[in-house]
């Protein structure tokens, strides 16, 4: 039974209820970055800002061309599968955790003090 106690001050006047409610009808708190049809492309989207993943993608590009292969096309995809899955998997328990975090604080008890 923890209760939190929002106050409040936002210069508008509480006098009108109904119209106060309806501004402030979708009033939850969230925090999560990605959806469950977003997460894919958004997660590669942002991989794919860092540089270190980029020089790997360069190499594996690099590598499916005959003429300048120094590995096998599989070994030289192997880096870049690991380090974008390690970090996939990551961001996906990050995201997870400020869900349910999101979703306990967007359930408790709240006392709302009007002026």
């Amino acid at each position: 039974n923890k209760w939190r106690i929002v106050l409040p001050d936002n210069g508008r006047p509480g006098k009108d209820w109904k119209q106060d409610s309806a501004f402030y009808s979708g009033n939850r708190i969230q925090t999560t970055k990605y959806t469950w049809f977003t997460f894919l492309p958004q997660n590669i989207f942002e991989q794919f800002h860092r540089l270190g993943n980029l020089y790997f993608f360069f190499l594996v590009v690099l590598n499916w061309f005959p003429q300048v292969e120094v590995f096998h096309k599989e070994i030289t995809m192997l880096p870049l599968v690991v380090v974008l899955l390690a970090s996939m998997t990551k961001d996906a328990i990050e995201d997870y955790r400020k869900y349910q975090y999101d979703k306990t604080i967007n359930f408790t008890k709240t006392r709302v003090y009007n002026k």
